[in-house]
C-alpha cells in the first residue's frame, strides 16, 4: 500500500513538472534572451533617420563608417563679432550603409600637408548617438571658432597659419578623410569646438 501511494506522489510530482526531455527544452528556451538580443531591432530613439538613411539592425547597419567609403566638407554657416561656425559633413559614398558615432577628430593642415596649430574641443550638445547612412546619406558635426587673436597672438597679421587643408578622422577610426579648409585662421591656438555627428 505504502509502494502505491509513493508511486502516485511521483506520478503526480512528474505530471506537474513534465517529462525530463520537457525540462531540457525548458532551460534550453530560459537561455534564448541573449540570441533575441542579437537579433532585436535598435530602438529608433537610437538611430536618428532622415529619408535617405536606413534604421533597424545591426546588420543593416553595415559596421562603422571608414575613410575608405567617406567623401567629406566643411561648409560655412554663420559669421560675426569674431565668431565663425560651420559643419564639417561626411557623406557615404559607399555601395553599403554603414554607422557614424560620436566625434571626429580634425587637425587643420597648410598647403604642404604641415599641421597647423589645432586645439579640438568636444561640446555636448548634441551628443554622440548612433547615426546610419544609407549610401549618398550625410551626417553632420557642428564646428565653432574664433578669428580674434587671444594671448600673445599677433594683431597685426594673421593670428595664426592659415589652412588649406584639413584632415579628419571618423569616430574610432585611424584613417583620415582628406578636405579642403579654405576659411581663414583658427585664433586662439587654433581652438575649433566641435559637436557629435548628427543625421544631416
Amino acid at each position: 500500500m505504502r509502494r502505491l501511494v509513493a508511486f502516485g506522489v511521483l506520478a503526480v510530482a512528474l505530471a506537474a513538472c513534465g517529462s525530463p526531455q520537457q525540462a531540457a527544452d525548458q532551460s534550453t528556451l530560459a537561455v534564448g534572451p541573449s540570441s533575441e538580443s542579437e537579433s532585436a531591432p535598435v530602438p529608433p530613439s537610437s538611430v536618428p533617420v532622415t529619408p535617405g538613411q536606413v534604421s533597424g539592425t545591426a546588420e543593416q547597419a553595415g559596421g562603422r563608417c571608414t575613410a575608405a567609403v567617406l567623401a567629406g566638407v566643411v561648409e560655412s554657416t554663420e559669421a560675426g563679432a569674431g565668431n565663425r561656425y560651420g559643419k564639417l559633413v561626411v557623406t557615404n559614398n559607399g555601395a553599403g550603409p554603414c554607422t557614424v558615432t560620436g566625434y571626429s577628430g580634425l587637425q587643420l593642415l597648410d598647403a604642404a600637408g604641415n599641421p597647423v596649430p589645432t586645439d579640438l574641443r568636444r561640446t555636448p550638445d548634441p551628443g554622440p548617438a548612433p547615426v546610419v547612412l544609407a549610401p549618398g546619406a550625410a551626417a553632420a558635426a557642428n564646428l565653432h571658432w574664433t578669428v580674434v587673436p587671444t594671448g600673445d597672438e599677433p594683431v597685426d597679421r594673421p593670428c595664426q597659419a592659415e589652412a588649406v587643408r584639413a584632415a579628419a578622422i571618423p569616430p574610432d577610426e585611424t584613417q583620415p578623410v582628406s578636405l579642403q579648409w579654405g576659411l581663414g585662421p583658427v585664433c586662439a591656438g587654433g581652438k575649433i569646438e566641435i559637436s557629435a555627428f548628427y543625421a544631416a
